[in-house]
């Protein structure tokens, strides 16, 4: 629960010995244009020996923290990033799916059904409502009744394999994953035009460590559909990386083929920055002397490049447009972190405004403690 609220009145309280000081405060603009000329105004009257010195500076100094305090949203874990509508559903399910009833059930997969529908025609927040509802539903039987009731919908379909996924991500195995392949494939008869099928089916064979031409075979199928599909590049670098079935060498390849072609402001336009994250973390997770030099990574050029093209344009108001452009942002701001690039930070922690995205910050621990503690370091709001 947030934390009560100071009094915003100004007002001097009878008996109270900072009565005085109330008032001092109560003369301070709070719109951010002056407040920087007020404060610097009354530290000058300080020096000059008006009323106590000491006193209003050391108010004005408890002033001018609060206000900066206020305007910085306390972080929290975000799933759905900043779509609204997405956020009022997580709450509804959270709500609703405590009873455990049938009815409950069938109550959320309507309201479920309908916040896809309303997003049938753009696939990238499409893909990023799924993947998200997927995770949040990966434990509940939810999304397998509702494809059992209405088979012949491909959202139920999808949203039924891709929770299955999930769970079987989790448990590092899947349970059923020709039961997944079939929803996935019965979904793509029903809707040909939807790349989300596919998507699923990508995740599956990389979880079943597939062969190259067999998992690239599915990722042409989404791009087919959906160019610039930000859940199949991510899926695809990390197929390609030496943790699963590829190496640095085809890590490489792969994200330089994609930045010659690749726009700006296109929904994949992170994973250049997030193989290079990946990298630095694998420096870290290494341990010892390497962990310690890790911080070089980002020296090197094309670390230092991927960087800076990032750092240049990303948090630009209106800049990015796709629906997971804030997980973009955490992004670059743990990148210039982990390179000491701090200054650079600060204005990408204010474009975050505390939305936080679980990774890369929970490779370092709790995501929010690890944001928290890097946007306080990089000057954000102090």
């Amino acid at each position: 629960m947030p934390g009560k609220q100071p009094d915003q009145t100004g007002q001097a309280l009878d008996g109270d010995p900072g009565a005085p000081h109330h008032a001092a405060i109560s003369r301070i603009s709070c719109r951010p244009e002056r407040l920087a000329q007020q404060l610097a105004g009354r530290a000058q009257d300080s020096r000059r020996g008006l009323g106590n010195a000491g006193g209003h500076d050391q108010v004005l100094n408890e002033v001018c923290m609060a206000f900066l305090s206020s305007r910085r949203r306390r972080a929290r874990l975000v799933l759905e990033l900043d779509d609204a509508a997405l956020g009022r559903l997580l709450k509804s399910l959270q709500a609703t799916t405590s009873t455990g009833t049938i009815a409950t059930t069938d109550l959320c997969m309507a309201q479920i059904s309908r916040l896809l529908d309303q997003s049938r025609a753009d696939w990238d927040r499409r893909t990023h409502q799924l993947s998200v509802l997927a995770y949040r539903l990966s434990e509940s039987h939810g999304p397998r009744a509702w494809a059992t009731r209405e088979p012949r919908n491909a959202s139920a379909l999808v949203l039924s394999a891709w929770a299955q996924l999930e769970r079987g991500r989790s448990q590092g195995r899947p349970q059923d994953a020709a039961g997944i392949a079939d929803s996935c494939l019965r979904a793509a008869e029903l809707a040909p035009e939807d790349p989300t099928p596919w998507v699923v089916l990508l995740g599956l064979s990389r979880l079943e460590r597939r062969s190259q031409p067999e998992v690239f075979g599915l990722w042409n199928e989404v791009l087919t559909r959906d160019r610039w599909n930000r859940e199949a590049y991510l899926s695809m670098l990390r197929y390609l990386g030496p943790e699963e079935m590829g190496s640095r060498v085809q890590v490489l390849d792969f994200v330089d083929a994609l930045r010659a072609s690749t726009p700006a402001i296109a929904p994949c336009a992170a994973t250049e920055l997030t193989a290079e994250v990946l990298q630095y973390q694998s420096v870290l997770a290494r341990g010892g002397v390497e962990a310690l030099m890790a911080r070089t990574h980002w020296s090197h050029a094309s670390a230092a490049q991927a960087l800076d093209r990032a750092a240049r344009t990303w948090a630009r108001p209106g800049f990015f447009h796709h629906a997971a452009a804030v997980a973009d942002l955490n992004l670059l701001a743990y990148a210039l972190m982990a390179a000491e690039r701090r200054s650079e930070a600060r204005p990408v922690f204010e474009a975050i405004n505390g939305t936080v995205a679980a990774w890369p910050w929970s490779a370092g621990g709790d995501p929010v403690s690890e944001f928290e503690k890097a946007r306080i370091r990089s000057g954000t709001g102090v």
